[in-house]
């Protein structure tokens, strides 16, 4: 394991069922995600912009319930519960997709479609939560690239399981298989839980907090820090500013295939060579690269690398709009988020109060996402109605591009300023 990850004695463990839950909850989704995909095509395409309103919506209404758990219950009780909710959910879905047909099974798709699109980000949100509660800044750096490789191999073995068996066992046996991994993901993270307790962290590291006792504050602290405190909203901005790039060129990336590729199976072969490419790259980079190059060149950079891609990947995108450009900034961009942005973003969060790990984290991990997605896609689907194609979406996002540079540049320094000192950002501006 040392020749993968530079781990400390007694940190063994901790790695491996951080690694074992995060599998778990990344397979659950990876098995139901094409299921939310092809319920969001039956019911119309058209459709899909509204659909995304209703993921929003839904984000900002699960919000409250949540912070109300973090604040009256402890880290153990909250995280249980919250998994075992969505678990309820899919067996709900099982129960419905079982019994109705026709019309009433396409609104059932798209109650699924919005509902799977807040699973994903939420519990994988709370399970990063739990991390950054865990670890230190320091562990973090070192550790927190090959844990996310769980959700790489997570993702290959849930897209496995529905891709060789939804044909011969149907939808709803694939819900009570997710269920069943996201289960095993509350026994780990309970394991995890325990572990913690009896676990010294190195020296300079700050004290382990207590697992049983409640976190407090208030139910609204999530969005009042995010608004508030400057360090939590340039994370919110870094991540406003990822989610509205990212929609930029998805848009960008369909017009430029729909019109190089007029075969339907072309454009499929086309999408999956760049994914299988992306998790190969992301896999390699996760077990052998993060942890490295994060402690050797610290936050600021690992953090800068993807919005610089970005910056440069748009402007050629601007001056030469084709499917060579698409491809190869597509897979640098996705596979230097999860090598490098995701496990830096959270670090960040280590330098916030446990009550901002949880409550503005979820804040910024799920409303901030979706509404970044609802500003790229307006933005684009505007951009589009004027006639100005795809070129006019580059040169748009060449700003956004610098602008998201500059705050992750802003950002890395702060970390590493705080991190130093060993003190926590404040909730609020001082």
């Amino acid at each position: 394991m040392s020749r993968l990850v530079s781990m400390k004695p007694g940190e063994g463990r901790l790695v491996a069922w951080a690694f074992l839950y995060l599998f778990a909850v990344f397979s659950a989704y990876s098995v139901i995600r094409p299921i939310r995909d092809e319920a969001g095509v039956a019911g119309g395409v058209n459709n899909l912009s509204w659909l995304f309103t209703g993921t929003l919506l839904a984000m900002m209404a699960v919000n409250a319930p949540f912070a109300a758990l973090v604040k009256e219950l402890p880290r153990r009780k909250f995280i249980g519960i919250t998994y075992r909710f969505f678990i309820l959910n899919l067996l709900l879905f099982l129960v419905l997709f079982r019994s109705v047909s026709g019309e009433a099974n396409v609104w059932v798709g798209r109650a699924f479609f919005i509902w799977t699109s807040v699973f994903n980000l939420f519990v994988v949100s709370v399970f990063w939560a739990f991390m950054v509660d865990v670890f230190s800044s320091e562990q973090g750096k070192r550790l927190f690239g090959f844990i996310a490789a769980a959700a790489t191999l997570g993702g290959i073995l849930g897209s496995g399981i529905t891709a060789t068996t939804v044909q011969s066992v149907g939808v709803p046996m694939l819900l009570l298989v997710s269920a069943g991994l996201l289960e095993f993901g509350v026994q780990a993270s309970k394991r995890l839980g325990a572990l913690t307790e009896a676990f010294n962290r190195p020296a300079g590291g700050a004290a382990v907090s207590s697992d049983a006792a409640p976190i407090g504050g208030g139910v609204m602290a999530g969005l009042t820090h995010a608004l508030s405190s400057p360090y939590l909203l340039g994370i919110a901005t870094y991540m406003l500013l990822y989610t509205v790039l990212s929609t930029f060129l998805y848009f960008q990336q369909a017009e430029i295939v729909d019109r190089t590729f007029a075969d339907r199976g072309a454009r499929t072969a086309f999408f999956a060579r760049i994914d299988l490419l992306v998790n190969a790259l992301t896999l390699g980079g996760q077990l052998f690269l993060t942890g490295r190059i994060m402690k050797s060149a610290g936050i600021t950079f690992t953090l800068t690398v993807v919005p610089v891609v970005t910056a440069v990947g748009f402007l050629l995108l601007g001056l030469m709009p084709t499917a060579a450009i698409v491809v190869g900034f597509t897979v640098l961009r996705r596979a230097g988020n999860f090598v490098f942005a995701r496990p830096s973003r959270e670090v960040l969060f280590t330098s916030v109060s446990r009550e901002d790990k949880y409550k503005a984290k979820s804040f910024i991990d799920t409303v901030v996402y979706r509404f970044g997605d609802q500003v790229g896609a307006w933005a684009s689907s505007g951009i589009a109605m004027l006639g100005l194609g795809a070129g006019a979406i580059a040169w748009a996002a060449v700003p956004l591009g610098m602008a998201w540079v500059a705050t992750a540049l802003w950002l890395g320094r702060r970390q590493e300023e705080t991190g130093t000192r060993g003190t926590v950002v404040p909730a609020t501006a001082s």
